[in-house]
């Protein structure tokens, strides 16, 4: 498998041979207005421009998953450039309609058995918060990748830590992980996605699974940057299993 992060969430997966585009924001650079109520709001979304073009990203994709409909993961420039025959996984019936709404004809709810040209997905549980504000984020999935010739890969997107995400290692017991770690806030409400402590129970709970942070640096509400999870990963010994990728850089496994 190759793993390549993109920007923010987006990444695109090779694995058994396919090729998917993950939670695609393909805008330039500031061309969106900033979220609301958090830090940076003199900035506009996305921050920083693509590690690369629209059509390396988009060369040869076979199927673009989606865990959720916020901005930052599929964005108007996605819905512009992407086929409207592209295969298309959501994680429920009213995503489905959304994505349906915008022209595209190929769209097939994520379930806990997908299958996909002898890939099997699985829809994974997330929470895009804790407390009051998860009815405000709304709901979220992850996915996790698994093929006979493949190491196993979950995918957590939008989520913290919390006992959903324990349940998903154990059943899964995953080979690589790949987690949302900005630690993206508004000003009120706490963490919405992880932040370095929650990456510390990710790693404690599966310590021998290669975690890649993705999410960071890329919209305006982030608080965790790459040098400061760096720094802590260093402090608390999980560094050599937890890869912080700059936009662009690409893993094999």
């Amino acid at each position: 498998m190759e793993i390549t992060h993109i920007r923010n969430a987006t990444l695109i997966v090779k694995y058994a041979g396919k090729k998917f585009l993950i939670d695609p924001m393909l805008a330039e650079k500031g061309a969106y207005p900033p979220f609301p109520d958090s830090v940076r709001e003199d900035q506009n979304n996305p921050l920083v421009p693509l590690p690369t073009s629209l059509d390396q990203i988009m060369k040869d994709v076979d199927a673009v998953i989606v865990t959720h409909l916020h901005l930052d993961h599929f964005d108007e420039a996605a819905k512009k450039v992407l086929p409207k025959d592209m295969k298309m996984f959501v994680q429920n019936a009213e995503d489905a309609a959304e994505v349906n709404n915008s022209g595209f004809q190929n769209v097939e709810v994520l379930t806990e058995n997908t299958g996909f040209h002898g890939i099997q997905l699985t829809k994974t549980a997330g929470e895009h918060g804790r407390g009051d504000i998860i009815e405000f984020a709304g709901q979220v999935c992850g996915v996790v990748f698994k093929h006979p010739d493949e190491k196993t890969l979950y995918v957590a997107g939008d989520t913290v830590w919390y006992e959903g995400v324990q349940k998903e290692i154990d059943q899964h017991q995953p080979d690589i992980i790949i987690v949302n770690g900005g630690d993206n806030q508004f000003h009120q409400g706490g963490s919405l996605v992880m932040g370095k402590e929650d990456i510390h129970e990710v790693h404690k709970a599966s310590p021998d699974a290669e975690i890649i942070v993705v999410h960071m640096e890329a919209v305006n509400h982030w608080t965790l940057s790459r040098k400061e999870l760096k720094d802590y990963t260093n402090d608390v010994g999980m560094d050599t299993l937890v890869r912080i990728p700059q936009d662009g850089d690409s893993y094999s496994f």
